[in-house]
């Protein structure tokens, strides 16, 4: 599977966990209109913690992205 860095604009509620709101992929900004999953993954071998979320654009598609916690980065997978 294939992932590209992308920008995410996001929210951080009471609980400081941050909520993608926005995607910017190409320079093309989707806004993120329904979460329809999330979930955390731990690496096993190099403890990095991954930040899972399956999204509904407003382009109509449903991205998945992720948040490498230790790079503080955000990536597309697809």
């Amino acid at each position: 599977m294939s992932e590209e860095k992308v920008k995410v604009g996001a929210y951080s509620g009471h609980r400081e966990e941050e909520v993608p709101r926005k995607i910017v992929v190409h320079e093309r900004e989707i806004d993120v209109v329904e979460i329809l999953k999330r979930w955390i993954a731990e690496g096993l071998e190099d403890r990095t913690i991954k930040r899972f979320f399956k999204v509904k654009g407003s382009d109509g598609a449903v991205h998945e992205i992720y948040c490498d916690e230790w790079k503080m980065e955000w990536f597309l997978r697809g």
